[in-house]
């Protein structure tokens, strides 16, 4: 996608691009990160642009401050080409896929280093621990949603943003477990989509507070029904049965009990689940935002 077509925020474009020429190898660690005043100049944005792109890109961990130089590539940051040939990406890709095929449990440092066939202690030289590694896997799940022109209106916006969570969290089962409300990592994928849906309260008039609460509801709520994605996944393999089969073979055992609280054959599963309460909290929220637009 293009620059012109491309629906980030311009920093965000910035913060992107410098990514990708620190993972490219065109910055190295310890090599100076364009000053704001270049920035400007390079992006053709404001200055208080180019400010908040730096400090994204430090909150991000790709940066950090040097005396009597400025702002360099970190020295931490795992680079796109080390002496025993890894890249950032392709580490990361690697243990993105063994999340996916057996779970959190199976990802390890050792693990990861056998895959790529080198030492598990050249992955040390870059990564602290495997807690820094979940961080990189959990927003490369974020970086890969494809953000549409938001639809008008804030229910819709969040609906869809709600909506392209979710998607991540079905293609990603243990990403729920790395999400974390109160404890919040900075990282660009995450950020992005953070700023993304933010923008469905850009007229609503909301202070900076209500804003946070109804984004971290929302953000909460999905990420808590998503949940069960990785344990209904689990409970289909092992009985070889969809939830809604497994209730209905379990009619003639449990159906005097079921009737007490619902219909025999309703169904509920997940997705259908999730569609209900997303709704049901959608309708919540319009009681903090219908004030400022003059319900009738």
């Amino acid at each position: 996608m293009g620059v012109v077509n491309d629906p980030r925020p311009p920093y965000l474009r910035i913060v992107a691009d410098i990514e990708r020429r620190i993972a490219d190898g065109e910055l190295r660690p310890g090599d100076p990160i364009p000053t704001t005043r270049a920035i400007v100049r390079e992006w053709g944005v404001a200055m208080a642009t180019a400010t908040k792109a730096l400090a994204a890109l430090k909150q991000a961990g790709a940066i950090e401050s040097a005396a009597r130089v400025g702002s360099v590539v970190a020295r931490r940051r795992l680079p796109s080409r080390s002496a025993g040939g890894l890249e950032r990406d392709r580490v990361v890709r690697v243990a993105m896929e063994i999340a996916d095929a057996d779970g959190l449990a199976a990802l390890s440092m050792r693990a990861v280093a056998a895959k790529l066939g080198v030492a598990t202690m050249a992955l040390y030289r870059h990564l602290e621990a495997k807690a820094e590694l979940t961080q990189l896997i959990a927003d490369a799940a974020f970086a890969e949603i494809d953000y549409p022109e938001p639809p008008p209106g804030w229910r819709s916006h969040l609906r869809v943003a709600a909506q392209l969570q979710w998607a991540a969290y079905q293609r990603h089962p243990w990403l729920p477990r790395l999400v974390s409300i109160t404890r919040p990592v900075a990282l660009p994928g995450q950020l992005a989509y953070g700023l993304w849906t933010l923008r469905a309260f850009d007229s609503l008039g909301l202070d900076s507070s209500t804003r946070l609460y109804v984004y971290a509801t929302m953000v909460n709520y999905v990420r808590g029904t998503a949940v069960n994605i990785e344990s209904e996944a689990g409970a289909e393999l092992d009985t070889g049965m969809t939830s809604v089969q497994w209730t209905t073979a379990r009619l003639p055992i449990e159906g005097p009990l079921i009737a007490q609280v619902a219909e025999p054959g309703t169904e509920l599963d997940l997705e259908s689940l999730f569609a209900f309460g997303l709704e049901r909290l959608l309708d919540g929220v319009t009681i903090v935002v219908t004030p400022r637009e003059n319900r009738r």
